[in-house]
């Protein structure tokens, strides 16, 4: 076998050879590669030239396969489905065909934002699947990051500095007041709220320890009557009239039209963004998704 570097064996060359093979003529097979017959004997010949043996003998019968060659035409359709095989792997990551995308979120943003999301990834990637796990809280999500069980997590900002993140949407926390309630002007005081019986989710859940200490700053405090774990329930307690709540807005929805809906007199807010891991090999469907949330984040235009 020569080693010259010009005259290497191609895989173009072994197309040929498998043609050959399969149609006993050089025509035929320059037929079915539309190449011309002087190009497919220069292409049997070079690779010959390149092994150092005879692979196909010419004749007036056509071309058939020597012993030799009749055995190196099995290992180059090997080759060339392997190099198929390549091809298609290649394609299905670069042209978003195929493979998966792992999202982690926490309940409220998976419920109001993710299902459009996912809807439009879907139909511009069908092959892509999308797996969405729900945790309790944003140290949740990012803890599946870290872990390797999830490419994109809905969390916080801001975010620790593993983090590369994207700001998707700002969730007001509001003031849910029972129906019976009758507010002094425009919006709500301080002095209303904290005189309302609170329905309130228990103090551990980590998005409350920012309103109790956004309304603690403000030197004030609430008249927690009752602590209850779903928000659903929370404001189907708050709209039978039971109490009054404090929630991020999209935790509390869909909100039942008796309850009335107020911004805090301080307002208070929490900055959601997308997260992956800032060191990790992320694939195309990974920044496809992507960036179906940053189009999402982007205001609609006025009519």
């Amino acid at each position: 076998m020569k080693d010259n570097p010009q005259n290497q064996m191609k895989l173009s060359q072994l197309r040929v050879l498998v043609a050959v093979a399969e149609h006993s003529t050089f025509s035929e097979a320059a037929l079915s590669l539309d190449m011309s017959q002087s190009a497919v004997s220069h292409s049997i010949a070079a690779l010959e030239d390149h092994l150092g043996v005879v692979l196909v003998a010419r004749g007036r019968h056509g071309a058939q396969l020597t012993p030799v060659g009749d055995r190196i035409v099995a290992h180059a359709r090997e080759m060339l489905h392997q190099a198929e095989a390549i091809v298609g792997e290649v394609e299905s990551v670069k042209g978003l065909k195929a493979g998966q995308v792992r999202v982690a979120s926490f309940r409220s943003i998976a419920i109001h934002l993710l299902p459009d999301a996912i809807a439009q990834f879907n139909r511009r990637y069908p092959g892509i699947a999308v797996n969405l796990s729900e945790h309790d809280n944003y140290r949740q999500v990012e803890r599946a990051l870290r872990e390797g069980r999830a490419d994109i997590g809905l969390t916080v900002l801001p975010a620790a500095e593993d983090l590369d993140t994207w700001t998707i949407l700002e969730n007001e926390y509001v003031a849910l007041m029972p129906p019976q309630f009758v507010a002094t002007a425009g919006g709500i005081t301080w002095g209303e709220l904290t005189q309302q019986p609170m329905i309130m989710p228990p103090l551990d859940r980590v998005m409350m320890r920012d309103v109790y200490a956004h309304i603690q700053a403000h030197g004030h405090h609430l008249n927690v009557i009752s602590e209850v774990e779903t928000d659903t329930t929370i404001v189907n307690l708050v709209a039978q009239g039971m109490g009054a709540t404090v929630l991020p807005r999209l935790a509390a929805e869909p909100i039942p039209s008796s309850v009335q809906v107020f911004s805090l007199p301080e307002p208070l807010s929490r900055m959601i963004g997308a997260a992956v891991l800032a060191d990790g090999l992320h694939t195309p469907a990974i920044y496809g998704f992507l960036d179906v949330l940053k189009a999402l984040a982007q205001p609609t235009p006025p009519p």
